[in-house]
């Protein structure tokens, strides 16, 4: 999920802390064009197309990487999938599929086929899931139960990991966003009166921005978070913490 928004951001701040950094994503030409806004791209950062969905695309992407570079420290979960609001006993199978095979699925298969490599290189890793606050809580007239159930169901996945793997040397952390600029938020930023709205709503008066979420990323991912497993962070300005 590194070609736009949250999984460039994440990417851009890797590679700024000394990270070699493999982006993924489905559209080559989208990921081809992101890596270019990341300094030191040429050297530091490589885009490889896969589908999350696809097991086999998986197993030979993972594969590439760890024949490369020889192991693999840090996976960032941030491929995901949202659908435009709609009533649950309006969503087609087909829809609610596309929801669970990518934002659930995806995420096992290519978190099962990194921690294989781990597990074989011997010295363990972290694995940062990008969640939603959404797993926590619904919104007001915003219909988007299938996908805050995913987004549940990546919270307990990563505390799942995080205790099955602890004694492998293998961290497992979560980081749930809020209102981030970006993805389908974005276009509602374009509007004065929608932004108000939506700042108005935050502890912290400002929406989020993709940084916000990629700093976190980093810690987690770093030695300076090496107690820390299990957890779910919301950075979300304070947003889970209100009664709005």
């Amino acid at each position: 999920g590194a070609s736009s928004d949250i999984g460039l951001e994440i990417s851009k701040r890797f590679v700024e802390e000394g990270a070699n950094v493999v982006l993924l994503g489905r559209d080559m030409t989208k990921l081809e064009n992101a890596r270019k806004t990341i300094k030191d791209y040429v050297t530091k950062t490589v885009a490889i197309p896969c589908d999350i969905t696809n097991e086999s695309q998986v197993i030979q992407t993972v594969n590439q990487i760890t024949n490369h570079y020889g192991r693999i420290d840090i996976l960032v979960n941030n491929a995901g999938a949202i659908t435009d609001p709609i009533h649950f006993h309006e969503m087609t199978d087909d829809a609610m599929n596309s929801l669970v095979n990518t934002n659930m699925f995806g995420t096992f298969r290519i978190t099962k086929s990194v921690i294989v490599k781990m597990l074989e290189n011997k010295n363990g890793g972290s694995i940062i899931n990008i969640g939603s606050i959404s797993a926590e809580r619904a919104i007001p007239k915003v219909h988007l139960t299938v996908y805050c159930t995913t987004k549940a169901a990546i919270n307990m996945f990563t505390k799942g990991l995080a205790v099955e793997y602890a004694r492998r040397n293998i961290r497992c952390n979560c980081v749930n966003p809020g209102i981030v600029n970006a993805g389908m938020i974005k276009s509602y930023l374009d509007y004065p009166e929608a932004r108000k709205v939506l700042e108005d709503r935050q502890p912290i008066n400002r929406i989020g921005e993709p940084l916000d979420v990629a700093n976190a990323v980093v810690y987690l991912a770093s030695d300076d978070a090496r107690w820390i497993s299990g957890i779910i962070l919301n950075v979300d300005g304070g947003k889970s913490a209100s009664e709005g």
